[in-house]
């Protein structure tokens, strides 16, 4: 097809709608957060490059030339998180476990175990709710939390709502921080997680629910919040979150999202 001088082939407009689709999701990586206002200043730099290139400034070009050259590496180091969330995303999308077709193939077996170990959150999760305790419980999924586990106080201990209450507890001393769950068993007590810097995330949400979403979007694991103030239950994952939850809602969402995958 020609459109005056250009001569557009089929290959064009894939090659123009792949670039679309990769922009839109850099855009959406980056929305809300200090980033963002990166990627636009560096955008606004390489069209004026382009526009003095093109109208033969030499010397402007010359300098901002240079300037893109080092802005390729400036970038990979500014933008370092947000390039691990869109490969995590690109690796998560094309998992055995993620593919919606295979899913329908797929169903692992839930154990007693496991459903035990929910529950048993379920019930501390409740009861802490009500006594307006803080706490932030993480439960691995997929991805390897080894070095969120080394972060805190290693336990190994075995699941249990006693357990739970009595780490969250204001006077213990390991009520700041995550628990983090492996593999059924309370792997670790008073982690440390990475928190968001995204600026969509509500400033009525304090320091825990920002470490639950610091954690969800570098990892796939499901984190359960219980505000302080307000005694709200939060079910946190994939960078997503679910606020002001009952009891029920709860379970059912860890459920659905940890056993039947």
């Amino acid at each position: 097809m020609n459109i005056g001088f250009l001569t557009i082939d089929w290959i064009d407009v894939l090659d123009v709608a792949f670039v679309a689709f990769l922009l839109y999701q850099v855009y959406k990586l980056i929305q809300g957060s200090i980033a963002n206002k990166v990627f636009f200043g560096y955008i606004m730099i390489y069209v004026v490059y382009l526009i003095a290139k093109a109208l033969g400034m030499e010397l402007l070009s010359a300098i901002l030339g240079q300037f893109m050259n080092v802005g390729v590496l400036a970038l990979l180091i500014i933008f370092q998180q947000e390039i691990r969330r869109f490969l995590m995303m690109l690796g998560r999308s094309t998992s055995f476990q993620e593919n919606a077709l295979l899913k329908k193939f797929y169903s692992p077996k839930i154990s007693k175990e496991s459903l035990t170990t929910i529950q048993n959150i379920i019930e501390a999760t409740k009861s802490m709710a009500t006594t307006h305790t803080g706490a932030l419980i993480v439960i691995e999924k997929e991805d390897d939390l080894k070095k969120y586990i080394e972060s805190g106080d290693e336990m190994d201990a075995a699941v249990s709502k006693r357990l739970l209450m009595t780490i969250f507890h204001k006077n213990s001393p390991l009520h700041d921080g995550a628990v983090i769950i492996k593999d059924g068993r309370l792997a670790a007590a008073r982690c440390m997680l990475p928190v968001s810097e995204s600026g969509t995330i509500s400033p009525t949400l304090g320091f825990r629910h920002r470490a639950a979403f610091g954690m969800s979007e570098q990892t796939d694991a499901a984190i359960v919040v219980v505000s302080e103030e307000k005694g709200e239950i939060s079910f946190v994952n994939h960078g997503g979150i679910f606020r002001n939850l009952s009891i029920q809602d709860l379970e059912a969402k860890l459920t659905d999202y940890l056993l039947k995958k």
